[in-house]
């Protein structure tokens, strides 16, 4: 992704013990909401690698680096655990300390395709919460898309109201106090 001033936004997938643990973010974080779609379609490609995401799972946005960090890092999008289940992420889990964002990725097991002609679809969800009280809207952005690149769905948007939606409901409730 390159728009702003010829600095691309660089994204490295990474996996532990074959499972997706996070991607790496290098040159810069993605400056708008639309930016923030097209890393989320890289995410749900991802997704739709078999065995690579075995359930739903919520990724942390974090602009911390780790103690050697690859040239240009600017972060981290970090697996935090699954929707539900054992390990799963705990309503106000992010209270504390809110990211800049949240995102759900959900695999091909666990979603019904929004087209019919197509099969092995992943979903994904980014969440970058405001302040609405200091006129800091909520903006968010969903992807739908197959392991071969075909995109059913992309939709990004300022101004939402978390609760409309399920996916961007449950994020809101992780960060929620």
């Amino acid at each position: 992704m390159q728009d702003r001033d010829d600095v691309s936004v660089e994204v490295s997938p990474f996996q532990a013990h074959g499972r997706l643990s996070g991607f790496m973010v290098s040159g810069r974080w993605p400056a708008n909401t639309v930016e923030w779609a097209r890393f989320l379609l890289l995410a749900v490609r991802m997704a739709t690698v078999p065995g690579l995401l075995p359930t739903s799972t919520v990724f942390r946005v974090r602009e911390e680096l780790p103690e050697k960090p690859l040239p240009g890092a600017v972060g981290m999008v970090l697996a935090e655990g699954p929707v539900v289940g054992e390990n799963a992420v705990l309503p106000g889990q992010f209270a504390r300390h809110q990211p800049p964002g949240l995102i759900v990725l959900h695999p091909p097991n666990e979603i019904r395709p929004s087209l019919p002609e197509q099969d092995d679809v992943a979903a994904g969800c980014v969440l970058l919460p405001g302040i609405p009280h200091l006129g800091l809207e909520h903006r968010a952005a969903w992807v739908e898309a197959d392991r071969r690149g075909n995109i059913s769905r992309m939709v990004s948007r300022a101004g939402i109201d978390p609760y409309e939606d399920a996916d961007t409901a449950v994020l809101a409730l992780f960060v929620a106090a």
